[in-house]
């Protein structure tokens, strides 16, 4: 049989069920993740030879550009479904969780990889940088739904808005870690040049680009189209269009395109904050997302069955049970310190700190960019990171979520 007819059947098949898969979460109370990964341990354990290799770390560039591809869409998605209008007030949870709560998570995590795991500064480093931010791609079961709904809890708003800024604000960190790898023989490896440079510059120039055109999209789709209706479009796929212009633009002159494309998103979303378009291309962002979701984590069960946790060893599982139960909901906890609202929703906001697609991303980006030792001990963490969380997220988020709907208001949302 042809090898290449029987992916694209087993991918369809995949994609097909997807169609299914909200309304299965929501019925079960089991995250699609979960049952993909399942899927993805079946299909290799039962087509060893048919099936591609999922080993990231002998594809590096393709794991690079698919996490990436997916990461992106996810954040044009992310950013096109939130309602609250921006303001420090407006954003205070999200914006507590990516300064306080994710330097802390940064570095209790490089500590513990120093101490406990006995990695080099640079593999620490990198270590807590890859595994700081929340993951937009399998949050999806804690995060807000579709545009225009106006009651939202503050805990899906609060996750929602913080997995769609720290992908960005984990590349400082990331590349930090890069640096420290290359030594002092690289040109350009000084604090001095990280910070200026990879921290201030490319995050300004990432937040610039984004919100320069998110407002040159909104005027053109909003107001143009209006004046002119033979421009009138209805056609969701222009928000991956966006997406990938705003993203590409924004590398090119060197800024973070993860910061570009949420920012972007965020400024197109409240440019006619109230029309009915923003449903049509939160769809479509929605829907392509999950078609490469199914890809991915039917390549990460197979990374398991092709022995990624083979390195694994009790100080990493020890490690990740500590980031998980203890580093993030501590650290996110203490960045909530004298914010105003439930208890309840404080402790559903600081256990969900999900991890996914985007450290796998930051780890192949990383390994790419600079010679790190500790490469298989690293896969194997991050990979069982995102397998507990997978697991332990997924069966809880929707009980939890269901709970805090029933227990508590939903206010309506600021403007």
């Amino acid at each position: 049989m042809d090898r290449y007819i029987l992916l694209l059947t087993f991918f369809g098949l995949a994609a097909f069920g997807m169609a299914w898969m909200p309304a299965i979460t929501k019925k079960t109370g089991v995250s699609y993740a979960i049952i993909y990964i399942l899927l993805g341990i079946i299909l290799y354990v039962l087509f060893p030879g048919i099936m591609p290799d999922p080993d990231p770390g002998s594809n590096l560039d393709f794991t690079v550009h698919l996490t990436e591809l997916v990461v992106i869409i996810s954040l044009m998605g992310t950013g096109i479904k939130i309602d609250r209008g921006f303001s420090i007030t407006n954003w205070a949870s999200p914006l507590r969780l990516v300064s306080v709560a994710m330097l802390l998570c940064i570095g209790a995590a490089a500590w513990l990889g120093y101490t406990l795991l006995r990695f080099d500064i640079a593999a620490a480093l990198l270590l807590g940088a890859v595994l700081a931010p929340t993951d937009p791609v399998l949050a999806s079961d804690v995060q807000v739904g579709p545009p225009n709904e106006r009651k939202k809890s503050e805990t899906k708003f609060a996750l929602t808005a913080e997995a769609g800024m720290n992908d960005g604000m984990a590349f400082p960190f990331t590349w930090l870690a890069i640096l420290l790898a290359l030594g002092s023989s690289a040109e350009g490896t000084g604090v001095g040049y990280w910070f200026g440079f990879y921290l201030l510059y490319k995050l300004i120039i990432g937040a610039v680009v984004g919100y320069l055109l998110g407002k040159a999209a909104g005027y053109l789709v909003f107001r143009v189209a209006e004046k002119s209706k033979f421009l009138e479009t209805r056609d969701g796929f222009l928000a991956i269009s966006l997406t990938l212009a705003v993203y590409g633009i924004t590398e090119l002159v060197h800024g973070y395109g993860f910061v570009a494309v949420f920012v972007c998103a965020i400024n197109l979303r409240h440019f006619e904050k109230t029309h009915d378009y923003h449903h049509d291309l939160h769809s479509f962002t929605d829907q392509a997302e999950r078609l490469f979701v199914a890809l991915l984590l039917i390549l990460f069960g197979g990374c398991l069955v092709n022995g990624i946790l083979k390195p694994l060893t009790w100080q990493m599982a020890l490690f990740t049970v500590l980031f998980l139960l203890v580093v993030r909901p501590v650290a996110a906890y203490l960045s909530m310190y004298g914010k105003d609202a439930h208890l309840k929703e404080k402790l559903a906001i600081s256990f969900f700190g999900i991890r996914g697609m985007g450290s796998v991303f930051y780890l192949a980006f990383a390994f790419k960019s600079a010679d790190f030792d500790y490469k298989d001990e690293l896969w194997a963490i991050v990979a069982f990171t995102i397998l507990l969380s997978v697991i332990i997220h997924g069966i809880t988020a929707t009980p939890i979520m269901q709970h805090l709907k029933e227990k508590l208001p939903h206010e309506e949302i600021p403007e």
